[in-house]
This record gives structure tokens, C-alpha cells and sequence, in this order.
């Protein structure tokens, strides 16, 4: 049973170009496991999360990350209420428009394309499931739900001010309603991805040896997290005791986010999802004592983990691949595969649309696939 306020598949908003619906899928199912047989999604397995991919078999990379954050939003959305399957779709697409070497990628690619209108990854990944998936023959992209793309594209709050390129454009032939909150499943896939994210870093930095078991006792919630377990466990062998603490941290984030959504929802009282737009402030939120404790957690990842001599090391290294490879495709635009070159034709003589053409084909390579092919291109050269 879906809650009132929750997106029901009955009343979708549709599709961009109308199709007959499934006759044993919702329409947001469907969304759901277009994503997943995209060929963006199946890229995700070897694009970095915060290590590069080849750097060790065990740590988290986008694809992992992206399962990580749909299983965390669908308990919460079942829990409050909320269509599971929307939730899904928003939290499996979050990630798509990351570039290779995630965030080091992105801030590099949009250095590159401040004189053609920046570079944003969740503009990118509607760009992809709007256009850049080609695969079925009436239309370009996935054909997604309006439910589902507004999601994406405005699952971290409204986008107001200067629009994101991708967006914008997108926006314009199809409004999302970008100045308004997003439905309460797009809000849950982002407080899911906070939650991933904060658990798994913890769990990768403990084993890259960037940060002890001791150094994040000293923290919030974790040292409690792991005064729980040995209270409970004592003598544990320490991989056993940091992940049933670590567990401990995850239901925690998880749990108070239930009890403040709850609480919001209950407050608000929405009849429909239109009036959870409506509100002008998300509904799907932490408590201001777990949001600061996490404030203090994330500071401290910036510092031992994000910027580690040894993350910095390689997010220098993967910056120089980035800012080698656009400018060579500007150049030579041939050099792109044969599959680009119709669009190449059409973005000749117009200097934005060649450098957006570039970023499209860069954003979409995998960490290994850009090193490989700076290394024939540019080292080989």
C-alpha cells in the first residue's frame, strides 16, 4: 500500500514519446531495468569511486556504490510508504554522468568547459538517459517517466540560477519543474547516497590504511558503534569488530532518518506528491544532531582520505589524462570513433557543440579506458 503523498504508477506524468506501457510492469519498474541494461550503468563497474579502479580489487567503485544506494533506498522508501521502484530507478541512475576518475574527473572536465558552458555529472546523467543511449529505434535515450527523469535531475533540491548546460537545454523542450522540490522517492535516493557513501569510505579508508580503527573512534557515532560491539562481543578478531561496528553506524544513519521523515511527513501532512513539491522544503531529511555529527565525520575523510598524499598522488595524475585527452579531440575530432562521427558532423563549425561532443565522449569512458587511451594517443605519441 502506497502512502498518499507517495508517486503512483497509475498517475504518471508519461512519457516523452508515448509507447504502449507493460502489461505486468509498472512504469517505473520498467524505468528501473531500462537503467540497468543501459550501457552507461555496465561502464559504472570501472569508474572510480574514490580509489581508481585498478588500484584494488575490494574497494568500492561507481557501479558497487550505485547497488549500495538502491538497497538503502528501497528499505527507507518501503518503510515510509513510498514507491520502492521509483526510488530504485532515481538511486541505480545518480551516478551515470560521472566522468572517469569521478569527482577528480569531473572538476577537471569542467575546468576545460567553462568557455562552453561547464560540465555537471547529474546533467550529464540525464543527458544520458535523454539522449546519449541510443538503442531502440523510434527514439534516442531510454524514454524514461517524467517521475523518473525529474528525480535525476533534481533529487539533491531544486536547480535554480545558472542552469547546468545539459540541463537547460533538456529543460527546455521538456520542463521538470526545476525550481521546485523533487517527489519524496528522489529525495530518498539522495539521502541514501549520503549514507553509502559515509559507510563505505570509512570501510574503504580503514583498508587502504589511510586512518585506523582508533582514529575514528574518536569520532561521532562510530565510537559508540564499536563500544556496542565490544560490550557485546568481546575478543572479537578485528575484521569481524570493524564490520559489525561499521554496521552499527549504517543503521544508525538509516534508522534516524526514518524517525525524522516520519516525524516531517506527519507535520506536513501531504494528500499527494504534487503537494510534497509544493512544500518548499524536502521532507526526507537527518536530524540536525546526526546532520552535524556527520559534518565532523565528513570533515575528517576530507582531510585523511580525500586528500591523502597518496589519493592527491593519483588524482594529479588522472587530472593531467583529462586535460591531455579534451584538447587533443578538439583538435583532431577524427580521432573519435567511427560510431561519433555523424554527430561530428552535425557539431562541425560550431566550436560549443564540438567541445560538448568531446566532454559527452570523455565523461562516458571508463578509468581504464581513458588511461589506455591516453597512453596511445598521448605517451605513444
Amino acid at each position: 500500500m502506497l502512502a498518499t503523498y507517495a508517486s503512483d504508477p497509475t498517475r504518471t506524468r508519461g512519457r516523452l514519446h508515448g509507447e504502449d506501457e507493460s502489461a505486468f510492469r509498472e512504469p517505473f519498474q520498467r524505468d528501473r531495468d531500462r537503467i540497468i541494461h543501459s550501457s552507461a550503468f555496465r561502464r559504472l563497474k570501472h569508474k572510480t569511486q574514490v580509489f581508481v579502479e585498478h588500484e584494488g580489487d575490494y574497494f568500492r567503485t561507481r557501479l558497487t556504490h550505485s547497488i549500495e544506494v538502491a538497497q538503502v533506498a528501497r528499505t527507507i522508501a518501503g518503510a515510509l510508504g513510498l514507491n520502492s521502484h521509483l526510488t530504485e530507478a532515481v538511486a541505480l541512475a545518480h551516478d551515470l554522468g560521472h566522468t572517469p576518475f569521478g569527482h577528480t574527473g569531473e572538476d577537471a572536465l569542467d575546468v576545460l568547459m567553462a568557455p562552453y558552458g561547464g560540465f555537471d555529472h547529474n546533467a550529464q546523467a540525464l543527458k544520458i538517459v535523454t539522449s546519449l543511449e541510443r538503442h531502440y529505434a523510434e527514439w534516442d535515450g531510454l524514454n524514461l517517466s517524467w517521475e523518473t527523469l525529474e528525480g535525476i535531475a533534481k533529487h539533491n533540491g531544486p536547480v535554480t540560477g545558472d542552469l547546468p548546460y545539459a540541463l537547460a537545454e533538456y529543460d527546455a523542450g521538456h520542463p521538470l519543474e526545476l525550481d521546485s522540490h523533487a517527489g519524496a522517492e528522489a529525495q530518498v535516493a539522495a539521502l541514501a547516497d549520503d549514507i553509502a557513501y559515509n559507510n563505505h569510505d570509512l570501510d574503504d579508508g580503514l583498508r587502504a590504511g589511510l586512518f585506523t580503527v582508533e582514529d575514528i573512534c574518536a569520532l561521532p557515532v562510530i565510537g559508540a558503534a564499536f563500544a556496542e560491539v565490544d560490550a557485546k562481543y568481546p575478543g572479537l578478531d578485528a575484521k569481524r569488530r570493524r564490520h559489525e561496528a561499521l554496521r552499527r553506524v549504517f543503521g544508525a544513519m538509516v534508522g534516524d532518518v526514518l524517525i525524522t521523515s516520519k516525524r516531517l511527513l506527519q507535520e506536513a501532512n501531504p494528500g499527494s506528491v504534487e503537494e510534497i513539491r509544493a512544500l518548499g522544503r524536502p521532507v526526507i531529511r537527518f536530524s540536525d544532531g546526526l546532520w552535524a555529527d556527520l559534518k565532523v565525520i565528513r570533515k575528517f575523510l576530507f582531510t585523511r582520505m580525500y586528500r591523502a598524499p597518496s589519493v592527491v598522488e593519483m588524482r594529479n595524475r588522472v587530472t593531467a589524462v583529462v586535460e591531455d585527452l579534451f584538447p587533443l579531440f578538439l583538435a583532431q575530432p577524427e580521432l573519435l570513433p567511427a560510431d561519433w562521427h555523424a554527430d561530428l558532423a552535425r557539431a562541425r563549425g560550431d566550436d560549443t557543440a564540438l567541445a560538448r561532443l568531446v566532454a559527452d565522449y570523455i565523461a562516458g569512458m571508463t578509468d581504464r579506458f581513458a588511461l589506455q587511451t591516453h597512453a596511445k594517443l598521448i605517451q605513444a605519441g
